[in-house]
């Protein structure tokens, strides 16, 4: 950019220099023959690197451009000896295309601040104690130790193992709030250390992190275009050729009809056209305002992996949400226990070592409950441990083939279900009195060796959000919203009316999922969209299938956000209505720059071909248009 300032300061120095020798009648001491010399060499200055970059186009066969188009119309302008004109509209271009280039560098450093969060270094714990050496995150493997002081970024997802404080997540989730972390706190990769020094365990190497993982989106990001921006890279594929083909002819039919001494004066006409004709303020300014709305999203912790997905949320019509861990917080508690033959801390001992091996939130919180009342899983009596998806868990513990799950999974193995209500059983034992007192959630059902032993009561809370993302949705313009559960069918009818659903389907397999999604399918028009919203790996397929998958960033499984077309890094699902206020917003800002730029491009061509249109006129409808179009593309950058 320096570069180009000082170059074009030089050109337009000399131009003005020359155009005031010419008004003082100092050129005419040169012969008339030599008199463009002085003009060619501020042109050169000014525009030779527009004719090198046409030249070096035209050898790579991409012939019809603004530079080629600019290049012939200023040789042109020269050929009919309009010497000061053909300067002026280069210099005038030249710096038209410079503020333009500020305008997107602009719009791309808003976004680089968003999203600077690559952390630089790391300082890993020696193993021969002694210190700290800093290196590359690279360099840090799954299970060593690191320290992040205040100030520093937080360079890999970890664990605390040591100290306690505060971390800023706005770069990563746009939330605004702090929050706290101490010992046994996950601390994800981008995030800032603001006050106390810490020691963490690292969980992923850096290229699975949270920071790497989010950066790669963003970057592919423009490499999936949406239709606007297809339609405008086709669209001027073929318009400069045409525009080049009707300036020819506006050169040349009026003279070999009229007289060839008026070709001149057509030839000027059709110069004039050619500049007005470059396309670059469609080009330009329709990928920039995509390019801002997909800035804007992140800036909210929403990350939309292409243009083509962001123009798509404009369109949705069918909402459809899973409800464990998308709707609900995920984080589970045992509210009882029920055995008609074991104690409490025996039931639980046998499913916590058969969900041992299992991530599944359900399985944390029975391992937890197992662990607060003393116990301690041995895992080397584990063996066979096998995860049935849409069912439960299956091990040998032991002698014994221990089988935790739904009812389905008891049925599938034969298991009869004696005790299927907790209320009524004698041997029901609640040690979460504020769960049990209002207690409807999911059952996990326990068998030993094909016989029925005894249930967990699983609870789990509403998103705080989870009401407004509903109601958001419906005020976006959203005709339907379902919710789609491998819950029992109580507590998901509980969920669906606690939030004003309407529609719902429980005790789902993934399969089922799929199916019921097929049928929503058939509920939206033709141009409609169909969102799904989850964040297990059971959701993946799902996820893949819908129109817009949409995955909780945070607690959702790799699978989820690999599938998903649009991650929540804040797990909020009335994000997903501000994701399709950016969209509209977005849409609405493209389409007034294409309408500001097609009107006053064609309403010059018009005057140009009536030859009440000079070159000065059409490069403000070239560049200031360019340059207009960019600026409003910022705007959607800004979104409440």
């Amino acid at each position: 950019m320096k570069k180009t300032i000082v170059r074009l300061a030089v050109g337009a120095a000399v131009f003005a220099t020359v155009l005031a020798g010419d008004y003082a009648g100092l050129l005419n001491f040169i012969p008339s023959y030599l008199t463009f010399i002085p003009y060619l060499a501020a042109l050169l200055i000014t525009g030779g690197e527009v004719f090198l970059r046409a030249f070096r186009n035209i050898l790579k066969g991409r012939i019809f451009d603004e530079n080629f188009l600019m290049t012939i119309a200023a040789a042109g302008a020269f050929c009919i000896s309009e010497y000061p004109e053909a300067v002026a509209v280069m210099l005038f271009y030249q710096a038209g295309e410079a503020c333009q280039s500020f305008a997107v560098a602009k719009s791309r450093k808003s976004i680089a601040a968003l999203m600077d969060i690559r952390p630089d270094y790391a300082n890993l714990v020696r193993n021969d104690g002694g210190g700290t050496v800093r290196v590359d995150p690279c360099e840090v493997k799954a299970g060593d130790l690191i320290v992040v002081a205040p100030g520093e970024k937080i360079p890999l997802d970890a664990v605390i193992t040591e100290g306690s404080s505060s971390v800023d997540a706005a770069a990563l989730t746009g939330e605004s709030a702090p929050r706290d972390v101490f010992e046994g706190s996950e601390i994800l990769s981008g995030c800032v250390n603001l006050n106390g020094v810490i020691t963490a365990r690292v969980t992923r190497a850096f290229g699975e992190s949270t920071v790497s993982k989010i950066l790669d989106l963003v970057e592919n990001a423009s490499s999936k275009k949406s239709n606007s921006e297809n339609f405008i890279t086709k669209f001027a594929r073929y318009y400069t050729p045409a525009v080049v083909a009707v300036a020819a002819v506006l050169a040349v039919a009026p003279p070999a009809l009229t007289g060839w001494n008026s070709f001149p004066a057509w030839l000027y006409r059709a110069l004039t056209f050619l500049v007005v004709s470059c396309p670059c303020a469609l080009v330009i300014s329709i990928p920039m305002s995509f390019f801002g709305g997909l800035g804007g999203a992140s800036k909210k912790g929403i990350l939309i992996k292409g243009g083509n997905y962001l123009e798509a949320l404009a369109r949705a019509e069918i909402v459809v949400f899973d409800k464990t861990g998308t709707l609900t917080k995920g984080a589970f508690k045992i509210g009882a226990v029920s055995s008609p033959r074991l104690s409490e801390y025996e039931l639980l001992s046998l499913a916590a070592h058969a969900e041992n091996y299992s991530a599944h939130p359900v399985a944390l919180a029975v391992k937890d409950a197992f662990i607060a009342r003393g116990g301690k899983i041995s895992e080397n009596i584990i063996k066979d441990a096998e995860e049935i998806a849409g069912y439960g868990v299956s091990a040998i513990v032991g002698s014994k083939k221990i089988y935790a799950g739904n009812a389905r999974f008891m049925a599938k193995i034969g298991a009869e279900i004696t005790d299927d209500k907790i209320a009524d059983s004698g041997k029901a034992e609640f040690f979460d009195n504020e769960i049990a007192a209002e207690f409807s959630g999911t059952a996990v059902y326990i068998a030993v060796d094909g016989k029925y032993e005894g249930m967990l009561a699983v609870s789990d809370e509403i998103k705080d959000d989870a009401k407004k993302a509903v109601s958001d949705l419906k005020a976006a313009g959203v005709k339907h919203i379902a919710m789609l559960t491998g819950d029992s069918p109580a507590e998901a009818k509980k969920i669906a009316a606690a939030l004003g659903i309407g529609d719902f389907a429980a005790g789902l397999l993934p399969q089922d999922k799929a199916e019921k999604l097929e049928e929503l399918f058939k509920r939206k028009s033709a141009k409609g969209k169909l969102i799904f919203a989850g964040d297990g790996i059971n959701d993946a397929p799902v996820l893949a299938r819908a129109d817009i998958g949409v995955a909780m960033g945070c607690l959702g499984s790799d699978a989820a956000v690999e599938a998903a077309d649009v991650v929540l890094m804040t797990d909020e699902p009335s994000k997903i209505a501000v994701a399709i206020r950016v969209s509209k917003k977005t849409l609405s800002i493209a389409a007034q720059n294409t309408v500001l730029a097609i009107s006053v491009k064609f309403a010059v061509l018009l005057f140009s071909v009536l030859g009440l249109a000079d070159m000065w006129l059409a490069v403000f409808a070239d560049v200031g248009v360019a340059v207009l179009a960019v600026f409003n593309a910022l705007r959607a950058l800004r979104v409440k």
